[in-house]
């Protein structure tokens, strides 16, 4: 088994496009949103993060790199680390969801696994995803020697790794908490079959 890395994962602040499915969609911080991620941040001043992740999507990008800057530290940025894509309910409100495919929307909320939004990602597809980038990060920072990085990811992504973590059902996802400008700690491994080990803190 090789060594426990500590991975502090910090979920986007408010967005332009804050009450509806945001997915895929590359909608901005505002100012409160930044707000948030920066309140958060400042409680980690002594932290001794070695390097940043982000998803490429301007909402986690933007402020990671901000922060990288002030940080002097390296940014790495992985596409995995997108939010859910929702397909045709991207920018679209849960509220005009449910007036337009209130079937649909209650299956999905009750059983996330089974359904997905039209054209959208489904959630084992997500899972898959997910893992991949995680992997992949764990080899980097084992190629690097760093033990603690911060991840500037989606509520989609901290949920899952929650669900992960607690060896939830998949379709617990969305009862996991996962609140916007918020971080999160866990510590991940895998093992010599490269089964991803993870436990949050």
């Amino acid at each position: 088994m090789r060594p426990v890395l500590r991975i502090d994962v910090l979920r986007h602040g408010e967005t332009t496009l804050n009450h509806t499915l945001r997915g895929h969609l590359d909608d901005a911080l505002t100012p409160t949103g930044w707000q948030q991620m920066h309140n958060t941040i400042e409680q980690f001043q002594s932290n001794a993060w070695q390097a940043i992740m982000a998803s490429p999507l301007q909402r986690c990008a933007t402020f990671a790199q901000w922060l990288a800057n002030e940080k002097n530290l390296p940014l790495w940025i992985d596409a995995d680390f997108k939010e859910l894509n929702f397909g045709n309910w991207e920018g679209i409100s849960t509220q005009q969801i449910y007036e337009e495919s209130p079937d649909l929307l209650a299956n999905f909320w009750q059983k996330p696994t089974l359904y997905h939004a039209p054209n959208g990602e489904k959630l084992f597809d997500f899972q898959t995803r997910i893992v991949q980038g995680l992997l992949s990060l764990i080899e980097k920072m084992y190629a690097q020697q760093f033990s603690n990085i911060l991840l500037v990811t989606h509520g989609g992504v901290i949920k899952l790794m929650r669900c992960l973590a607690q060896q939830q059902p998949l379709d617990n996802i969305l009862k996991m908490q996962a609140e916007l400008g918020q971080v999160y700690h866990f510590q991940l491994s895998f093992d010599d079959h490269k089964q991803l080990q993870i436990a949050e803190e």
